[in-house]
């Protein structure tokens, strides 16, 4: 029995050993597949759009007491920079600006091979896919490290950016969970609770220098191209967080998802039919861990510039909420959720989300964090009338099978994705 015992220990540290190094090599491959030399490219101006313009003009009201409509009308406005952060329901953003596209046959400037512009390298044109000095974009929306210069040289000079932030503490129980098999460093946390480890003591834990660090600390700051490693008293803090004050003309809540999407569309001239959503690459709740005040206390001192950074544009928010009017807003909150609602008793077999394995069509299994199945996805139901049927297949479809529906090649990110599996059967 002994020896047999010991056979069995071994065979199973070659597997951890070889499984080890195996899924270093792919996170290498995935992560750092970015072209490593970015020509001069000549300037060209980016024309004013080349959008196809909607016919349509919507009435737009005004924020008075009477709720009266003005008479005044607004075209939609099309051309979009979406600054796609991480774990702040951009997924669920995302189909609806592709369902947007499509119905105006826009331009999106998509990523090639992968789902990202070469995350977490900062973004460049060259990465588009296709891309030609002077060419014209309409939408740029795939997760990326933004770099200002470089996306206005993209589009179009009254391009409207738009962007999504979620309180930092909830954020980084989030990324922990869906991203730390993919930080070295914290392989080294003992315990089951590793996020409550790490967060008692994480400059112990913590390498700033580490292989995908930035995932673990002031995520949000990073994204937008800024040092998420500076101490929360250096200037250039405050000076990245007025640079994007600059740039952004609405930042939306993930808190007041619903909220923020009527902002837009007061903002951009939307139609209520266009912000139709249901909640795409959710969590199973019994994988989120609860966060006792003093854990939220110790994430938020962790991430305090994603915190500031948030405190800012919560607080500019409901001073947009308040210019809008907060029985007006809610009561088209009222109107959207019920919309939804009813998409949902059309489209959705059982009319919520399920768990990975009890979906049962392929092309509607979202993508999975390493070593466990905790994103939620949709079945569709099998009797959806015809004039829905396009519509709600299109609403259930995750992130990745939408692109290439799209027509982008993601050929490095479907090969990570072969790899993820087997780590995970």
């Amino acid at each position: 029995m002994t020896g047999k015992q010991g056979r069995q220990w071994r065979s199973m540290c070659k597997g951890l050993v070889l499984g080890t190094l195996l899924t270093s090599c792919m996170i290498l491959l995935y992560c750092l597949s970015t072209p490593q030399i970015h020509f001069s490219l000549p300037e060209v101006p980016v024309p004013y759009s080349c959008a196809h313009r909607p016919s349509q003009h919507h009435p737009k009201p005004t924020a008075n007491s009477s709720q009266q409509t003005t008479g005044q009308t607004c075209t939609p406005k099309v051309d979009i920079m979406f600054m796609k952060t991480h774990k702040t329901a951009s997924s669920t953003f995302l189909n609806i600006l592709f369902r947007f596209g499509e119905k105006h046959r826009l331009k999106f400037a998509f990523p090639d091979s992968r789902n990202d512009f070469f995350y977490p390298s900062l973004f460049q044109r060259s990465q588009v896919k296709d891309y030609r000095p002077g060419m014209c974009f309409n939408v740029i929306c795939n997760h990326m490290r933004f770099n200002a210069p470089e996306v206005a040289k993209l589009l179009p000079m009254d391009t409207s950016y738009i962007t999504i932030l979620r309180d930092p503490a909830e954020l980084f129980e989030s990324s922990f969970h869906y991203f730390g098999r993919l930080v070295p460093f914290t392989w080294k946390i003992p315990g089951d609770d590793k996020l409550t480890e790490f967060l008692h003591d994480p400059h112990y834990y913590f390498d700033p220098e580490g292989f995908n660090s930035f995932y673990l600390k002031n995520l949000l700051f990073f994204d937008f191209g800024q040092d998420n490693t500076l101490e929360l008293d250096d200037p250039q803090v405050e000076k990245g967080i007025k640079f994007i004050i600059g740039r952004f003309q609405l930042v939306m809540l993930v808190e007041y998802f619903e909220e923020s999407l009527i902002l837009l569309k007061d903002a951009l001239c939307w139609d209520m039919d266009d912000l139709l959503f249901f909640k795409l690459n959710a969590r199973k709740g019994s994988t989120v861990s609860k966060l006792t005040p003093e854990l939220r206390a110790r994430a938020l001192d962790w991430n305090a510039i994603d915190w500031k950074l948030y405190q800012h544009f919560n607080q500019t928010f409901w001073k947009k909420v308040d210019v809008y009017g907060r029985q007006r807003m809610a009561e088209d909150v009222a109107e959207l959720k019920r919309r939804n609602a009813e998409m949902a008793s059309i489209c959705i077999e059982g009319g919520r989300a399920v768990e990975a394995g009890s979906i049962q069509e392929t092309a509607m299994q979202p993508w999975q964090p390493i070593g466990e199945k905790s994103i939620m996805g949709y079945n569709l139901k099998k009797n959806v009338d015809k004039a829905h049927r396009k519509l709600c297949r299109k609403m259930l479809m995750p992130e990745l099978q939408y692109l290439t529906e799209l027509g982008v090649n993601l050929w490095i990110t479907k090969l990570w994705g072969h790899v993820r599996d087997i780590i995970n059967w």
